[in-house]
């Protein structure tokens, strides 16, 4: 059996929790400062939890000392101060993030490490990186990769369009960093919110637009490769203007806190909710131009007792699929791996990996 340990006692978190304690391989512990968190999650044989301050010198390292693993759902600016910890206790470290510089220095810290570091195991980053790259493959080259990714409300009910589903702190931050992209053959930043576009699947109408974090490392894996690489969040029609308006007219993008306290207090959460996975690889196949499409929605579904959102069920369930290959010696055990360097089909063989591998999923 396995120790693993869980930073982060959030929606995240605890799904993680759940779903690694209900297999009777793993014994998890979760650490969290919030003890009303902690509390929300329960306990049982495989599952205990610890209300801790991990900035405080050596008290993350003696909870994760002896561990197979940490996995970090924690907020973001968080993620460095985890890693190093793993590094110096040689504990695996996988973690969700979708913030660029925290996985630069991430794979710094892998240069030297004697175990695994494996960042951005979710959704987008994450699932995402692993269908583009796998498409791509199909080609002798490559034209463009385009990828879309977004968690809905089933039943939109505000002028956003919106629920709250997934960390408050995570969209923000997307929304406001520079967004990686390949243009031209050439790596280029461009501005969060920009280059909206609509597109109908299944007769509904969306929306999507730039957001930063969600390609992974998949830019500088293709770098040279394809002309152009990009990656944009789905949301329906009209929620892109009014979150310009709040973070750019109104300067919210400078004040977080408010604009987190704010989304918080009156936008609703709800576990009625669906994930769409949309990916289009274009390139050339014996001198032809052909073009290969991905398409997937996963909705909400119970673990254990509880209704976990779909955004929950498949972030966690692409850390727990990524955990699960690396204890089963089917990834490298030690230094940085690319989500793009997991094999599809691998995945999708996992017990946790079968949550994406749906009646609902069609490549075209």
């Amino acid at each position: 059996m396995k120790q693993v340990v869980i930073v982060g006692a959030g929606k995240i978190g605890a799904t993680i929790a759940k779903m690694l304690a209900s297999t009777g391989e793993y014994r998890v512990k979760v650490l969290d400062q919030s003890i009303k968190q902690l509390e929300a999650i329960g306990e049982s044989e495989f599952l205990s939890r610890k209300s801790i301050d991990i900035a405080e010198a050596n008290t993350l390292e003696a909870e994760i000392r002896g561990a197979f693993a940490v996995l970090s759902a924690a907020p973001f600016h968080l993620t460095t101060r985890i890693a190093e910890a793993a590094v110096s206790e040689d504990v695996h470290y996988l973690d969700l993030t979708e913030d660029v510089a925290s996985t630069k220095a991430v794979r710094k810290l892998a240069a030297t490490a004697r175990t695994a570091l494996i960042p951005q195991c979710g959704l987008a980053p994450g699932f995402i990186s692993i269908v583009a790259n796998d498409l791509a493959k199909n080609f002798d080259s490559l034209e463009s990769v385009r990828m879309r990714v977004g968690a809905l409300p089933e039943y939109p009910s505000n002028s956003l369009n919106y629920n709250l589903t997934w960390s408050t702190d995570g969209v923000i931050n997307e929304y406001c960093e520079p967004c990686e992209a390949i243009s031209n053959g050439n790596l280029v930043q461009v501005p969060p919110l920009e280059e909206l576009e609509q597109f109908s699947l299944d007769g509904v109408v969306y929306e999507a637009f730039n957001t930063s974090g969600g390609l992974g490392t998949l830019c500088e894996t293709l770098r040279g490769k394809v002309r152009s690489l990009n990656y944009r969040t789905i949301r329906y029609p009209g929620h892109a203007q009014i979150m310009k308006t709040l973070l750019m007219d109104l300067g919210l993008r400078d004040r977080r806190d408010v604009l987190k306290s704010v989304l918080e207090s009156a936008v609703p959460s709800t576990h009625q909710d669906v994930v769409i996975i949309f990916v289009t690889v274009v390139g050339k196949k014996q001198g032809k131009l052909h073009q290969e499409t991905y398409a997937n929605k996963v909705y909400s579904k119970a673990i254990g007792a509880e209704t976990r959102s779909a955004i929950q069920v498949t972030t966690a369930s692409g850390i727990c699929a990524v955990l699960d290959m690396l204890k089963d010696g089917k990834l490298p055990d030690r230094g940085f791996i690319r989500q793009e360097d997991i094999p599809l089909d691998a995945f999708l063989d996992n017990r946790f990996g079968k949550v994406f591998d749906g009646s609902a999923a069609q490549r075209l």
